[in-house]
């Protein structure tokens, strides 16, 4: 037994030099480095969604005259300027980012459904959803006043409100402002319907001063993910302005190791910042590889897929309240190609997305698609299809729309009902209207929204989307 148990500590010794002799070969200087580059993979999966919101906020403090507790809109329907995260160029866009800190409690009013519509969520730094509002949402289409706290407020909010209590002082809602069509005369009266929309302080409830709204419709907004230095040093601002969230103070000293520290500057030297590029780099292409793989298709068999993957939805929408599960890895994902969230995915919209034809296939810029959009597609409200930059996830640069949906009266219709949508570098012969642009040196994916979707969509039996294919010609 004896000359066993020595055999094993031998073998066991043989096992582990290699292993011990590699450990010493790393200089202190390079374990601190593969730490930083390890530590900032993390961090920019973990950060993406609250960067992700800085970056819309900061796009409007640094190139419009819009502020915080105010209200900007774009005043005719999303054009390539908008390059914001697969933004819905067939609604009227208003946003408002509040912040709490300063002012306190924070009211935004919302009108009944009278005369127009919004499809509006609200959520925090976060992008986890605090309430959706609107005619599908919490008020119903009847108009409410829905209250934003501050992390730690403890006195007893006033009645008549949808009260909100977000653990950040950083909030902010995307409110859409449902078109009719895209005539001239129904986009100003969808643009004035938004305009009833009201933001003010708690403390002027009595006499609230009138919301400022800021038309952005000519600015090149770009709040695309820039995965360079910038990313940390919005992070580092989130830090800095924002209260720790319980779930994530696991986080305090992998930040620390970034040089990301509560009350403390961000100066990182020329070897951290080396490292910090090296580790958003393979983030970049870790979130890539994922996004390539995309999520389980919606349809049996189809190339169509719910682009939030359910246990992400399930999570956000319950507030992170089990205790065993926090998708961080699935949420930097989806922060990746898109913002908000949704509190009642389905009641109020539903998405669908592809970057695959039929075949299996990446979309080509270069090549020509149809789609073949079934009669009677199950929706109270609209539909829509549309293309965004495969890279960027923002709608393709300097094309003349991005787009179609039903609420396009120029839209050809087929006999049955149906609807042909191309997408393709060139118009087809005859489907002008029904027209897609394409860049053609880049990839793009398509989203097909359904806005107030019906029972029919998810029995996936009465109705189907079926996939893109590529044509030649119509």
């Amino acid at each position: 037994m004896p000359y066993v148990k020595k055999t094993v500590i031998a073998a066991l010794l043989l096992v582990l030099m290699p292993f011990a002799a590699s450990a010493q070969d790393f200089s202190a200087e390079e374990l601190a480095r593969r730490a930083i580059e390890r530590r900032a993979v993390e961090a920019v999966i973990w950060g993406m969604p609250a960067v992700n919101t800085d970056l819309m906020r900061q796009e409007m403090l640094s190139k419009t005259k819009g502020k915080e507790n105010q209200v900007i809109y774009w005043g005719k329907p999303l054009d390539w300027r908008n390059q914001t995260l697969t933004p819905n160029p067939d609604a009227i866009y208003f946003m408002t980012f509040v912040n709490t800190k300063e002012v306190g409690p924070v009211v935004i009013e919302v009108p009944p459904a009278k005369g127009g519509s919004l499809n509006a969520n609200i959520v925090d730094i976060w992008q986890m959803p605090l309430e959706d509002a609107g005619a599908l949402g919490a008020d119903k289409g009847k108009g409410g006043k829905y209250l934003i706290l501050p992390p730690g407020y403890v006195k007893k909010a006033p009645g008549g409100y949808f009260v909100l209590r977000p653990g950040t002082f950083t909030s902010y809602a995307l409110m859409r402002s449902n078109l009719k069509s895209h005539e001239p005369a129904n986009v100003e009266k969808s643009v004035a319907y938004g305009k009833r929309i009201k933001v003010y302080p708690l403390s002027q409830a009595a006499k609230p001063a009138p919301t400022v709204f800021t038309d952005v419709q000519d600015v090149i907004y770009d709040s695309t993910i820039r995965y360079d230095l910038s990313f940390f040093q919005s992070l580092h601002g989130i830090i800095q302005s924002e209260p720790w969230l319980d779930r994530d103070r696991v986080m305090i000293d992998q930040l620390r190791t970034l040089g990301i520290e509560k009350g403390k500057p961000f100066k990182p030297d020329q070897r951290t910042r080396e490292a910090l590029q090296k580790g958003i780099a393979e983030a970049k292409a870790l979130l890539a590889a994922r996004y390539e793989e995309f999520f389980p298709p919606f349809f049996e068999g189809s190339r169509w897929a719910l682009p939030a993957a359910q246990e992400f939805m399930k999570a956000t929408q319950s507030g992170y309240s089990d205790p065993d599960q926090y998708p961080v890895d699935l949420r930097g994902l989806a922060y990746t190609y898109a913002y908000i969230g949704i509190k009642r995915l389905g009641a109020g919209q539903f998405y669908l997305m592809t970057i695959k034809d039929k075949d299996g296939n990446s979309l080509d810029g270069g090549k020509m698609y149809r789609l073949h959009v079934p009669p009677d597609v199950p929706v109270e409200q609209y539909w829509s299809a549309t293309a965004y930059d495969r890279d960027t996830h923002a709608l393709i640069k300097n094309m003349d729309r991005a787009s179609r949906a039903s609420n396009n009266t120029d839209m050809k219709t087929n006999e049955d009902g149906s609807v042909d949508i191309y997408f393709g570098p060139s118009a087809p012969q005859g489907q002008e209207r029904n027209w897609v642009p394409t860049d053609p040196k880049r990839g793009f994916e398509v989203m097909f929204r359904l806005y107030g979707p019906t029972k029919a969509l998810f029995e996936k039996k009465a109705w189907m989307l079926p996939d893109i294919e590529k044509v030649s010609a119509p």
